[in-house]
């Protein structure tokens, strides 16, 4: 429970789409805190791993930033191991005493797998081929399955991707239309 004079920072959407051995991820870039806008164009995902994996995160920045490049060092550990670098990772975040702290959620992707980590030592791997974190989560992935649902087989991910960030960005308070897309194929 946070004091009276303290506030929160909300926000964050982040979606992930693969199609085989590409991914795309798509974020908002809108920071909040409280009822403020503190920054709109904000990045929230980021290239690790020597450029072969993708990281979205929603939380705490600094916390998800911390998260980073410890998960950066577990891929540095077990190079072009994603699901074990995870498993790892998710192992400390979830036993030790300063990680535990932590206020994130991640999902992170190579061109095989992608993983929603949690600091309850989750470590998940959907079973379709989209998945969301964040405070529009759920408005996104809503939209991205009912996209993919109903696409041909010429379907451009990336375009779905964006498409579900701005219904997102139209439903959800804590989510703009300042979006960020990263692709690995």
């Amino acid at each position: 429970m946070l004091a009276h004079n303290q506030q929160t920072i909300y926000g964050t959407t982040i979606v992930a789409i693969r199609e085989g051995n590409k991914v795309v991820m798509a974020g908002d870039g809108q920071v909040t805190l409280g009822v403020q806008v503190m920054k709109g164009k904000a990045k929230k995902i980021r290239r690790i791993g020597n450029g072969k994996v993708l990281a979205g995160f929603a939380g705490a920045t600094a916390d998800a930033f911390a998260l980073l490049e410890r998960l950066e060092a577990k891929l540095d550990q077990y190079p072009s191991q994603l699901a074990r670098a995870c498993v790892e990772m998710a192992k400390d975040w979830r036993t030790d005493k300063y990680l535990r702290r932590l206020e994130a959620m991640m999902i992170v992707a190579d061109t095989q797998k992608t993983f929603l980590m949690s600091g309850n030592g989750d470590v998940i791997e959907p079973d379709e081929d989209v998945i969301s974190i964040g405070s529009g989560g759920g408005f996104a992935l809503a939209a991205a399955r009912g996209m993919l649902s109903v696409s041909d087989k010429k379907r451009d991910i990336e375009d779905i991707a964006k498409r579900s960030l701005e219904i997102a960005a139209d439903l959800c308070i804590y989510t703009n239309n300042q979006i960020v897309i990263e692709t690995l194929s």
